[in-house]
C-alpha cells in the first residue's frame, strides 16, 4: 500500500485497484487516510504527508487568488457556446489545456488534459509568450487522429491568446468565464496532481526530459476512481484503436503514455 502510495496514487486509487484486482472490498479508502493521519499525529513526523496527493497534514482546500485578460483575446469564444455534449464526457476528443508556471521566471510546463479518458499530455515551451504556446499545441494535436482532437477549452491567460493557430487543424477553441477556473477542473486536478513530483520550486533546466517523461507516464499509469479504477492510459488506448485502429502515426502522442 506505501508503495503505492509512494509512487504517487491517492488512497481513493489505491482502494479502488485493490477491489478491481481482488474482486471485493480490500480496505476503503477513508482507512488509509485515517491511517496516514494517525501517523503524523502519533508521531509528529510530517514526512507521513508525502503518502498523499496534495502532501498536506491536515484535510480541507486552500484558497486561490486569480486573474483574467478576457479582454485581450482576439476571437475569444465562452465556454457558454461550446457544444453542451462536451460537459457530459461521453464523446472523446474534447481537451482542457493549462500552464504549470514555476518559481524561475519564463519556465513553465503545457499540459492539455482529455475529458473522456482524462489522459495528460504534456511539452515544455521555451517560455510562456503566446507564439511558442500555440506552437506547442500545434505539435500535441497534429500527432492525433482528427476524431480526437475537436474542441480545448482555456482559461484566459494571454499565452493562449493564438488560439486561432488550431482552427486551423479543425481543433475549435474556448474560454472560461473570467475567475471561473473550475469550468475546466480536470487539467486543474491533473496539474494539482503534478505538483507532488515538479513543484512549483523546481527550476526545469536541471529536470531532464528522461524524468520528465518518467513523472507523466507515472500520472497516467495510475488508477483513477472516475474511469472505475482503470488507468487514463489504459482508456486512451482503447480510443486510439476504437478511432483510428493504427493507422494514424502517434509517435508524438505516444510517447506520454507508454
Amino acid at each position: 500500500m506505501l508503495e503505492r502510495l509512494a509512487k504517487g496514487w491517492s488512497p481513493e486509487q489505491v482502494a479502488g485497484r485493490l477491489r478491481r484486482q481482488a474482486g471485493r472490498n480490500v480496505i476503503s479508502y477513508e482507512s488509509i487516510y485515517r491511517f496516514i493521519y494517525g501517523q503524523i499525529a502519533r508521531t509528529k513526523d510530517y514526512c507521513w504527508r508525502h503518502y498523499l496527493p496534495r502532501g498536506k497534514s491536515k484535510r480541507g482546500f486552500r484558497g486561490r487568488r486569480g486573474g483574467s485578460s478576457a479582454s485581450l483575446i482576439e476571437g475569444r469564444i465562452s465556454i457558454a457556446e461550446r457544444p453542451a455534449a462536451v460537459a457530459g464526457r461521453n464523446t472523446a476528443g474534447h481537451w482542457e489545456a493549462d500552464l504549470m508556471l514555476f518559481s524561475k521566471y519564463g519556465q513553465a510546463v503545457l499540459a492539455v488534459h482529455e475529458r473522456q479518458s482524462r489522459i495528460l499530455l504534456a511539452t515544455r515551451p521555451p517560455n510562456k509568450a503566446a507564439k511558442p504556446v500555440a506552437e506547442h499545441l500545434l505539435a500535441l494535436f497534429k500527432a492525433l487522429p482528427p476524431n480526437l482532437r475537436r474542441t480545448v477549452t482555456f482559461d484566459n491567460g494571454t499565452e493562449f491568446a493564438r488560439h486561432r493557430a488550431l482552427h486551423g487543424i479543425d481543433v475549435r477553441t474556448f474560454f472560461c468565464d473570467p475567475y471561473a477556473p473550475w469550468q475546466k477542473g480536470g487539467i486543474e486536478n491533473a496539474i494539482g496532481r503534478m505538483r507532488r513530483f515538479i513543484p512549483r520550486r523546481t527550476d526545469l533546466a536541471t529536470l531532464s526530459e528522461p524524468r520528465f517523461q518518467t513523472l507523466l507516464s507515472a500520472y497516467n499509469n495510475t488508477p483513477r476512481k472516475c474511469l472505475d479504477c482503470a488507468t487514463p492510459s489504459e482508456m486512451f488506448q482503447k480510443l486510439l484503436q476504437f478511432e483510428c485502429e493504427s493507422t494514424s502515426p502517434l509517435s508524438r502522442g505516444r510517447q506520454y503514455i507508454e
